[in-house]
């Protein structure tokens, strides 16, 4: 088995396969044989190349976090073969030109950022208005808006394509 593990952001390649002295684990590519336990609900007990760790993981509404040795990290798993982990890790990358959509039927209220703007990650780019209630439409990466394929007052579907940053 395979994972992607993301330790406070940064991204380790995890691999497992069952041996006969516990389980064969890599990580980054560098071989080691663990030990592990489940000490309680959430508790893992591990034994790693002759030391041992607890890891105790904690999970709120936005995110999960493991505990070892009384240090926090914020931390997620993604199995690389699931369509899920594949779009979010292409969401996450940074390359090439994305298309902001419309996630719903409305009408262009403004555009916040014209072509030719520079925007960070998060930042407003147009605002689509729905149902009286107004949802802006942010940049899902750091670039400049190559273009803006609507207009004020325009009515948008679903999907439909309202600017791209690269």
């Amino acid at each position: 088995m395979t994972y992607d593990v993301i330790i406070d952001g940064r991204t380790h390649r995890v691999e497992l396969e069952r041996g006969r002295d516990g389980m064969q684990v890599k990580v980054d590519g560098k071989a080691m044989t663990v030990d592990a336990v489940i000490a309680e609900r959430d508790v893992m007990s591990l034994l790693i190349e002759g030391r041992s760790y607890d890891i105790k993981r904690e999970t709120t509404a936005a995110s999960e976090h493991m505990v070892v040795r009384g240090i926090t990290f914020t931390s997620e798993v993604r199995d690389p073969r699931a369509l899920g982990s594949r779009r979010a890790a292409a969401a996450a990358s940074d390359t090439g030109p994305k298309k902001l959509v419309s996630p719903m039927p409305g009408k262009v209220v403004r555009i916040l950022a014209p072509a030719g703007t520079a925007v960070e990650a998060g930042q407003g780019v147009v605002v689509v208005e729905a149902m009286k209630m107004q949802n802006e439409i942010k940049s899902p990466k750091a670039g400049v808006v190559q273009n803006v394929a609507v207009t004020e007052g325009m009515a948008v579907n679903a999907g439909d394509v309202l600017a791209t940053v690269g």
